[in-house]
């Protein structure tokens, strides 16, 4: 395929291109789940991914700036996402919402009624947000940070914060996560630490999650590394030990 070049004949830039993706996944969890193991190198503008029989396999990842593209492309070359090890190179084109920022877009009519299906979709989910009294301009852009009023915990419910918090230990309790959160997406994302075993989900209770490792200074480790993580922008979380 013409994307497929040796990664030195293309010069870094905001946008990288992977494949060797799973082709079983489904398109949503696929895009949900690289913006979660990929928001750590820095702010997200888009991911794409297409159901066509010519891009499965593939996505790309749109970052704010060059830096955060070439970090994530060093740290995560070959990193097994789904049972595959992803390959990344830098995007061949420039993608359009980048072109859009610096003036050089150009319409491609081919992808008018893709884009006129996006925008109903994030008009409708402007409205909706706008409806939950959340503002649409932070809810628009994926790892936009959100106004101080959507950050939960600080001084918020009880249950939030527990009143005597567990001492270390090795399993870590997390909450606040989305309700699209999957177990595979939390393995890939606490799976880069040391002594990782295993992650539990409760079924009637959405939104949290256990996390066990070999032993608390372990545990300790990913818990530093992950706490205020945001799977989505509204749902920075919460990492405490388990009670056991």
């Amino acid at each position: 395929m013409a994307e497929i070049t040796t990664g030195n004949e293309i010069p870094p830039n905001m946008t990288i291109y992977i494949n060797n993706l799973n082709e079983k996944i489904k398109l949503e969890e696929l895009k949900k789940s690289l913006h979660a193991v990929f928001s750590q190198f820095g702010k997200i503008l888009e991911v794409l991914a297409f159901k066509t029989l010519k891009h499965k396999g593939q996505a790309w990842v749109v970052f704010e700036d060059v830096s955060s593209a070439t970090n994530a492309l060093r740290q995560m070359q070959g990193f097994p996402f789904y049972d595959k090890p992803m390959r990344i190179q830098y995007a061949k084109t420039k993608s359009d919402i980048i072109a859009k920022a610096d003036g050089t877009f150009v319409p491609r009519e081919r992808r008018k009624r893709h884009e006129d299906k996006g925008r109903k979709k994030k008009e409708q989910h402007d409205a909706n947000q706008a409806g939950m009294g959340l503002n649409p301009a932070y809810a628009g852009a994926y790892g936009a940070t959100p106004p101080l009023s959507q950050i939960p915990y600080m001084g918020g419910p009880k249950s939030a914060v527990p009143e005597a918090p567990a001492p270390p230990n090795n399993i870590l309790f997390v909450q606040n996560l989305p309700h699209q959160t999957t177990q595979m997406m939390l393995q890939m994302l606490f799976c880069q630490y040391q002594g990782f075993k295993e992650v539990r989900m409760v079924e009637a209770k959405p939104g949290i999650a256990f996390v066990e490792y070999e032993n608390e200074m372990q545990s300790t480790v990913a818990m530093q590394g992950l706490q205020g993580f945001k799977i989505s922008p509204e749902n920075p979380m919460l990492i405490t030990y388990a009670k056991k």
